[in-house]
């Protein structure tokens, strides 16, 4: 039994929509007393109130007193703000976890399209609801900078009851977790829970993704889990930024790597311009650790979220450089990013031209490529063929183009 009576989790500012907070007193007798505040109390009442016995009586807790304010919050949540409460006052092992929806059951491949990942703030349950309706490549349930550090604790249940609950309509399900060592025990929570891949944030050497691995295997063999969890450490500092090469080739499972911008920049004691000069050193480092290990390239989140054509403008620049792709911190960016990220109509005509030569040449057993007057040596016909699978995959090309020729 932990020292202490009470306990409280969740949310109860004026605009915490879709959350509630409660407050929880073991008690020695009285059975279960609870005081429910909720607009929907006529219509859910009972049903709010058999949840909340449920949840404590799974933890075999048969007195208390718990006070509850609920905004709107669905079944996981509740559950969630519940346990985490619980979880404060009391050891266990178990886990109340909600239903798992068959559209979360999947595993994602090394070289899936990462153009755009939204984070979304792992305390804040209003924002992740429908997140998947803006079709990002992935969603980011963060464990690190979005939330405090008080509020660090419940957010692991409420991440973790996400993964199980929420539709995020084929988006690649991601956490960030916290800054090593602490960002180990974030992970109990959520390899058994359908995550795909795994930040590790402030990342500095490969001995932060070997704990990390080592803490996810040990894991899975504790439950017999035999999926892939994928790594993109992140580089956040002037340390990580001269390992890039030895983080980026770290481990099998590592398949992009990120660079945080806002934490360089104050690591090296300066601060981010729309230029970016500050930063292109280490962006340079970033993407070639990248290419020479033969991960994907993830540039820095855009933190302006009115700019629009501060965002392109961005997005052009990143791609210039080699990025693959670059983190979103509002829906509105996703579509600027995709659009601008994916290839424009002269580069999908010039790589068809690239390809279909290489591929005429090698059926009729050349062994020299030419297209008009230029030669076409291998690292060309290599980046002409990733412009078509990111044409395709983007929606721009029909995966059967050459038969259209």
């Amino acid at each position: 039994m932990v020292n202490k009576s009470i306990a409280s989790a969740g949310n109860k500012g004026e605009k915490d929509r879709s959350d509630c907070f409660l407050s929880l007193e073991l008690t020695g007798s009285g059975g279960i007393k609870i005081d429910l505040i909720s607009k929907v109390k006529a219509l859910y009442g009972k049903t709010i109130l058999s949840l909340c016995k449920e949840v404590l009586h799974f933890f075999g807790i048969e007195n208390a007193i718990m006070n509850v304010e609920d905004k709107g919050a669905l079944p996981f949540v509740m559950a969630g703000r519940i346990e985490a409460a619980i979880r404060q006052l009391i050891e266990s092992d178990k886990e109340f976890l909600p239903e798992t929806i068959v559209e979360n059951q999947f595993q994602t491949v090394r070289d899936r399209q990462r153009i755009t990942r939204l984070y979304l703030p792992g305390n804040t349950p209003g924002l992740m609801l429908n997140a998947g309706i803006h079709t990002p490549d992935g969603i980011i349930l963060d464990l690190e900078d979005a939330v405090g550090i008080n509020k660090k604790y419940e957010a692991r249940f409420l991440v973790r009851n996400a993964l199980h609950a929420l539709n995020f309509m084929g988006a690649e399900r991601m956490v960030r977790i916290n800054q090593m060592p602490g960002g180990l025990d974030d992970l109990d929570f959520i390899i058994p829970h359908n995550v795909n891949l795994i930040l590790i944030p402030k990342c500095e050497s490969s001995t932060h993704v070997h704990l990390v691995n080592d803490k996810i295997n040990a894991i899975q063999k504790r439950f017999g889990l035999a999926n892939p969890i994928w790594l993109m450490p992140i580089i956040e500092s002037a340390m990580g930024v001269l390992k890039a090469l030895e983080i980026a080739q770290a481990a099998e499972n590592v398949v992009a790597m990120a660079i945080g911008l806002e934490d360089y920049a104050a690591d090296i004691g300066t601060q981010r311009t729309m230029e970016g000069t500050e930063s292109f050193f280490a962006r340079c480092q970033v993407v070639n650790a990248c290419k020479a290990a033969g991960i994907q390239a993830i540039d820095s989140v855009f933190s302006d979220i009115v700019d629009m054509a501060g965002l392109k403008e961005n997005v052009l620049r990143s791609k210039a450089l080699g990025f693959d792709g670059m983190g979103c911190i509002h829906p509105l960016q996703i579509k600027v990013i995709q659009d601008n990220f994916a290839p424009n109509e002269m580069e999908i005509k010039n790589a068809k031209l690239v390809v279909n030569a290489f591929i005429e040449a090698t059926m009729n057993g050349y062994g020299v490529v030419s297209l008009g007057n230029k030669m076409i040596d291998a690292p060309v016909v290599k980046r002409a063929q990733r412009t078509i699978d990111l044409a395709v995959k983007s929606g721009m090309l029909d995966e059967n183009w050459r038969v259209f020729q």
